[in-house]
């Protein structure tokens, strides 16, 4: 099994209190990473593509991480060394933030980070989660960069912060104190069940009356509640959550822009690189080249 060393490209102090690391094992056969860490550092570990096997304490646990899935690991009273084992075709991005700088950029909504709560805040914390297409764009924007090295830890920052904005989205629990129309659950569900509807149906949506009868919801409550719940109008959501898709699926390169534009529902070509360039500010081509 070959040992993957650090160096300049693959790991990065963005300063004192955050560190970067990216791992692409592009061979048929294991390599293993291992760097030491702090105690003060919550890690977030996030594999794109092929399956990870993480060994702590001494090989006493160990956490197997899968395609599009990631792990948030914290524990204030052992130090936990990274040592994981990465599998062929996979890809690995990593981010330690300590503890004191995590809490001071959710200062005002800490309680909504169940780790930062006063109950765990001295706690061990352990979390899965799947990830989310608009987060695997980023990540594939991360792990694809290739930014000058004047300008690169600022880029890097940059997407960091926007990429725990977007894993701890206070927006989808949002306090039904502060909102009235919140407070009635079956409105809130049957919201959820509308995004739900979008994303299944991303090619072919129903209209927003044919969404209300689905969900059996009025059409007002449905456009009052999608923007309370989700920050945007319905087909405002519908059309973010595409051209994250397409900027995530172009990245690949395992698709030409006629294939996306296919697999979104644009009925031509030109309609999808309009709505692309609009949303982006460069053409699909020009961001595939890009990237």
């Amino acid at each position: 099994m070959n040992r993957i060393q650090l160096n300049s490209r693959n790991s990065l102090i963005i300063d004192k209190n955050l560190y970067y690391y990216n791992f692409i094992n592009l061979t048929d056969d294991e390599a293993c990473i291992f760097y030491k860490t702090d105690i003060k550092f919550i890690q977030f570990h996030f594999c794109l593509n092929g399956s990870l096997n993480f060994s702590y304490n001494e090989g006493a646990y160990s956490l197997k991480l899968e395609k599009e899935n990631s792990i948030i690991l914290f524990n204030p009273s052992t130090n936990l060394p990274v040592n994981v084992t990465i599998g062929p075709e996979s890809k690995l991005l990593s981010i330690l933030i300590s503890i004191d700088k995590f809490h001071s950029l959710f200062s005002d909504s800490f309680n909504s980070i169940p780790f930062l709560s006063k109950e765990n805040i001295n706690k061990k914390y352990y979390k899965e989660t799947k990830l989310s297409p608009f987060i695997i764009t980023i990540l594939t924007q991360m792990i694809n960069e290739k930014t000058n090295e004047t300008v690169r830890k600022l880029y890097l920052k940059g997407k960091i912060f926007e990429l725990l904005s977007l894993y701890f989205d206070i927006s989808k629990d949002l306090n039904v104190e502060q909102c009235p129309f919140l407070a009635d659950d079956k409105n809130v569900i049957k919201i959820k069940k509308v995004k739900e509807i979008l994303i299944n149906k991303i090619d072919d949506p129903p209209t927003l009356k044919e969404l209300a009868d689905q969900v059996e919801i009025s059409l007002n409550n449905l456009k009052e509640g999608f923007k309370q719940v989700y920050g945007n109008t319905v087909f405002g959501f519908l059309f973010d959550y595409k051209m994250n898709i397409a900027s995530h699926l172009l990245s690949t390169k395992n698709y030409n822009v006629n294939e996306v534009a296919h697999q979104l529902g644009y009925s031509t070509s030109s309609h999808f690189i309009t709505a692309f360039k609009s949303k982006f500010g460069t053409t699909p081509k020009r961001y595939l080249n890009s990237n």
